[in-house]
This record gives C-alpha cells, structure tokens and sequence, in this order.
C-alpha cells in the first residue's frame, strides 16, 4: 500500500517562500506521476503542479513562474518550491502519486499540509 507523507507547510508573509516535500513508501512500481493539488476554504481541490517520471511538467497557470516541481525518482520524492506567495496561494496542499500501467495500479494521496499566506 503505497503512503505518501508531505511537510514544509506553515505561515509565511507575502512574498515569501516555502518549499514543501512529499515522501512515497510501500512503493514497489515508480509512479507514472506526482503531482501537488490545493484546496482552498470554499474551494474544489485544483491541481497546482505535477511531474511525469521523465519529467514533462505542468503547471496551473496560477502559479507559472512562482513554482517549482521537481521530483527525486530513486526516492519516490515530489518538491514544491513555491515563491513570491501571496494570500490566494492560502490552502492545503496534497500530494498525489498515480500509476496507471497495469497490473500495479494506484492512485494514493497525502494527508496535506496547511500553508497560510498572509498579507
């Protein structure tokens, strides 16, 4: 069973920095993708980034040009570094591992973290 553990939320200014981490065990088959999703108060959860294992990378438009995703495949490890936050970036951020190829399929998902941007 494949478990995912993120950190490196918290509170920051406007215009900070914050560089969150999502750590995959029970992995046996890499994932096909990682990906950071955030849901904000009110809001539907909405994908933020995410990264192929070859590393083809999409972004919300939101947040081209603030973030980065980067993953480690030898540690089944997924980075966000998140800059120039601003209060709209406020929610909490899941990680999501996806592997589609058959037979060894999942889709699992973090417990998230809280990042809290104020003004």
């Amino acid at each position: 069973q494949v478990q995912l553990v993120e950190s490196g939320g918290g509170l920051v200014q406007s215009g900070g920095s914050l560089r969150l981490s999502c750590a995959a065990s029970g992995i046996i088959f890499s994932p096909d993708t990682m990906a950071w999703y955030r849901q904000a108060p009110g809001k539907q959860r909405e994908l933020v980034a995410r990264i192929s294992r070859g590393g083809t990378i999409t972004y919300a438009d939101s947040v081209k040009g603030r973030f980065t995703i980067s993953r480690d495949n030898d540690r089944n490890t997924v980075y966000l570094q998140m800059s120039s936050l601003n209060p709209e970036d406020t929610a909490v951020y899941f990680c999501n591992a996806r592997r589609t190829r058959i037979p060894i399929t999942f889709d699992s998902w973090g417990q998230g973290t809280q990042v809290t941007v104020s003004s």
